[in-house]
């Protein structure tokens, strides 16, 4: 297991279990904008801050952005979030109380799997309900209470519908599916 840090200061780490750690030594801005591109809108990505995992679990910011958005590749799942995502994704790793936001997350690359109803799963088991998402963005925060009213609190056939994610815990959060 490593340690992912989503600033590049000392603070809350989520442990990883990812064979992408240790590949990232030659890793540069140019590199990790490719290897994103179509996670976000070309315009977010262009001019996000991006960060990359390190070999030992920390990230290191390749390039600061103008636009209030970060880009990144943790381990496997590619993504660009606002910064009140920023403050929600700190908060679920450090298992704390998230702030009152309301947040906006680009998955458009699909994503590898998360228990549906975990936030802290390392893994899928019988009965986590383990779902692999395509393409899809998230509203996360606390500030989307009534949106969390409004959707199923599993996921739809086909995953073609809106659902709520880590329903009943304060990282419950919107999966809008973008197929």
């Amino acid at each position: 297991m490593t340690c992912l840090r989503l600033a590049a200061t000392a603070g809350p780490c989520l442990l990883l279990a990812s064979t992408a750690i240790g590949q990232a030594a030659d890793v540069t801005a140019e590199s990790l904008t490719e290897r994103l591109e179509g996670v976000a809108p070309a315009a977010v990505l262009a001019n996000s801050t991006l960060l990359n995992l390190t070999s030992t679990g920390e990230m290191q910011v390749l390039r600061e952005g103008t636009n209030g958005w970060t880009c990144m590749y943790p381990g496997t799942d590619p993504m660009c979030a606002d910064g009140p995502s920023m403050s929600f994704l700190q908060a679920w790793m450090a298992n704390e109380a998230p702030p009152d936001t309301l947040g906006f997350v680009y998955m458009l690359l699909g994503d590898e799997g998360a228990s549906n109803i975990d936030p802290h799963a390392q893994g899928e088991t019988a009965d986590n309900q383990w779902v692999v998402s395509g393409p899809h963005v998230m509203i996360v925060g606390s500030a989307a209470g009534p949106l969390l009213e409004s959707y199923p609190t599993t996921v739809p056939e086909g995953m073609g519908e809106p659902w709520i994610m880590w329903p009943g815990t304060p990282y419950a959060h919107v999966m809008i599916p973008m197929e």
